[in-house]
C-alpha cells in the first residue's frame, strides 16, 4: 500500500466520521497504521518510515506532501484528498486494518497522540541521547514497533 493512499483513506474516513483532522494527528494516525500492522502481520502497511519529531513520529513523505500549505496544527479536510484517489483500489483487509486503528486512536487529540507516542519505546529509542528540544531525523526502527506494540497484545 502507499502511503498516500492511506493518508487519503484517514481523510476520507475521518471526514465521514465528524471527526477533527490536524496535520499532528494525521501523522500519529498514520504512524499508529504501521506500528499495529507490524504487530498484528509481522510486517509494514507502507514503506514509507517514520522520523522521531520533537512532536512524535512524522512519515516526511507525507510532511512533504503538506508543508506549503499545511502546518503542524492545521487542518486537513476532504479537499486535502488527492484528486486521483481510488478508494476502490484498495484491499479490504488494509481498510479494516485502518479503520479498525481509527476506532481506537481518532477519539484522541494530535496533542494527545503526540504524548502517548512520548512514552513509548520506539519513539524513545530513536530519539536516545537526543535532546528533547532538538531537531531530529532519526528513523523510528519497524523492529523497534513490531517488539513494542507486538509485546502490547499480550
Amino acid at each position: 500500500m502507499d502511503i498516500h493512499d492511506a493518508c487519503d483513506f484517514i481523510i476520507l474516513k475521518m471526514q465521514e466520521a465528524g471527526e477533527n483532522l490536524s496535520n499532528l494527528k494525521l501523522q500519529k494516525l498514520l504512524y499508529y497504521t504501521q506500528a499495529w500492522h507490524l504487530a498484528f502481520e509481522k510486517k509494514p502497511l507502507f514503506d514509507t518510515g517514520f522520523q522521531a519529531w520533537i512532536h512524535g513520529p512524522v512519515s516526511k513523505e507525507i510532511f512533504e506532501r503538506f508543508k506549503a500549505e499545511k502546518s503542524l496544527y492545521s487542518e486537513i479536510e476532504m479537499d486535502d484528498i488527492r484528486a486521483d484517489f481510488d478508494i476502490n483500489s484498495l484491499l479490504e483487509e488494509d481498510k479494516t486494518h485502518i479503520s479498525n486503528v481509527l476506532d481506537v486512536y481518532a477519539q484522541f487529540s494530535g496533542i494527545q497522540l503526540e504524548e502517548m507516542t512520548h512514552n513509548e519505546m520506539p519513539w524513545i529509542n530513536a530519539r536516545k541521547g537526543v535532546d528533547a528540544t532538538v531537531r531530529c531525523e532519526n528513523e523510528i526502527s519497524n523492529d523497534d514497533m513490531m517488539r513494542f506494540y507486538s509485546a502490547r497484545m499480550q
